[in-house]
């Protein structure tokens, strides 16, 4: 499922990414990269997607967001 996807209050790991040469560079120099665990915090429609990250809070386009593919996690 793409990230955009995912509900607020809930952890994910990313899949894969999709993309161009520039957008992955980009989202894996942020350090969302394959198998790295995220969590939703903030998910509003014609919003961002808000998300913590390897102890940092990022903010993720809805475009970029389509490139994001993750599986959610159960605790």
């Amino acid at each position: 499922m793409k990230l955009s996807e995912i509900k607020e209050n809930t952890k994910a790991v990313v899949n894969s990414l999709d993309g161009d040469a520039r957008f992955i560079s980009r989202i894996t120099s942020i350090g969302l990269t394959p198998g790295s665990r995220v969590e939703v915090i903030k998910n509003d429609r014609r919003r961002p997607v808000l998300l913590y990250a390897r102890d940092t809070m990022i903010a993720v386009d809805r475009k970029e967001c389509e490139g994001i593919q993750v599986t959610e996690v159960r605790a």
